[in-house]
């Protein structure tokens, strides 16, 4: 019997905690690891028929009790972790009120991976951009053992999470769902275009309704991240579509088997994830513009990859894979031009080209100083 077993009784639990905290001016850290293995107790001395039946909840003793009670302490720092099955982010901050700091954990980003691979520039981020940053597969020392870590990661991690915490039965078509949203990261989409997309493939697919549940189980679990749409000029969210992208390009690509790897959308979901890494919300931005057509005038929508929200302000910023083609980098830069405002304006381009800003306002810069470089937006004037 493992020794701290009796420790699953949130009782116990705070038995034990409070019995090693003594008030001696001291600080003191508890860290508590897969906290979600707490199981619930009555609580003595509460008779259920004198409780309201909407607060039922409220007879029974949780590990939220015991975390409440030691953040009322003041010399006392806790710090938790726990499954996405059984416990997120959003029953946290539900159950502390108000009293928690979340960190995020998310996947090596690029400086990081390169600061440990410490190799070529182009040849890590070909690695990185195939298998991804999970420190497991970063260690791993053969494509063989990364291929197996990242299938094993999203069985026994991703979609076991998902699956328990949400008691989803048809496992077969999450599955089915989870692939197309891979194979389309970078696209916009939603529930109803996901729904005709696989019945398109010949594919039995779940109804819009059912994969709009899916898609929040999926953001929920970090599987997914969600990226708004925007009327840039109109100042407004809109509702449909919106981007989903992939928290590690690794997973995504190996559910894929490796053989949806275009470097343009892969590029992208990159750059989102850093941006969400280095704590701006992220947008997707659309920018109606008129234009020319048989004599007449027709809006079109033109869209920015990223509207960055930095506060009080923004900043703009296309994802361009190459602007060797005077036609491409019209059609980048042409919502960046179109926007309205004077908010700041990037192109990023693959490479390492330095950063530079154009006649137009507009500043440019390679892939490489972007992700390597965490304060490059602060040199947008």
């Amino acid at each position: 019997m493992d020794e701290f077993e009796e420790l699953q009784n949130p009782r116990n639990l705070s038995s034990y905690l409070k019995s090693r905290i003594v008030d001696d001016g001291n600080p003191y850290y508890v860290f508590i690891d897969e906290i979600q293995e707490s199981y619930k107790v009555r609580k003595a001395g509460v008779r259920e028929e004198d409780v309201a039946p909407e607060d039922r909840d409220s007879l029974w003793l949780t590990f939220y009790d015991v975390l409440n009670s030691l953040n009322a302490m003041p010399n006392v720092d806790v710090y938790v972790t726990g499954s996405n099955s059984k416990m997120l982010s959003a029953d946290v901050a539900t159950n502390f009120r108000g009293r928690k700091t979340e960190i995020p954990l998310m996947p090596l980003s690029f400086a990081e991976f390169h600061a440990f691979r410490a190799g070529d520039k182009e040849d890590d981020w070909q690695e990185y951009m195939t298998f991804g940053g999970l420190p497991q597969v970063v260690l791993a020392h053969t494509e063989r053992e990364k291929r197996n870590v990242l299938d094993e990661l999203f069985a026994k991690v991703y979609m076991k999470d998902v699956v328990e915490r949400n008691g989803i039965s048809s496992v077969g078509l999450l599955g089915s769902v989870v692939r197309v949203l891979f194979s389309s990261v970078g696209s916009l989409t939603n529930p109803l275009r996901l729904e005709k997309v696989m019945k398109s493939q010949g594919a039995e697919a779940p109804s819009a309704p059912t994969i709009r549940k899916y898609l929040d189980c999926l953001v929920n679990a970090y599987l997914f991240r969600k990226a708004e749409r925007y009327d840039v000029r109109g100042k407004r969210y809109l509702d449909y579509p919106a981007k989903y992208y992939a928290e590690d390009v690794g997973i995504r690509n190996a559910q894929l088997g490796f053989r949806e790897q275009e470097a343009t959308h892969l590029m992208e979901n990159v750059i989102f994830c850093e941006l969400v890494r280095r704590g701006y919300k992220v947008d997707v931005g659309v920018v109606g513009i008129e234009h020319v057509v048989d004599g007449g005038r027709e809006l079109r929508q033109h869209e920015i990859d990223f509207v960055v929200n930095t506060g009080f302000g923004k900043i703009y910023i296309q994802s361009a894979y190459g602007m060797n083609d005077p036609v491409q980098r019209e059609r980048e830069c042409l919502p960046l031009e179109r926007t309205g405002d004077a908010f700041r304006r990037m192109v990023v381009t693959n490479g390492n080209e330095r950063f530079w800003t154009d006649e137009k306002g507009i500043s440019h810069v390679g892939l490489y100083p972007f992700l390597l470089d965490a304060s490059i937006l602060e040199q947008l004037k």
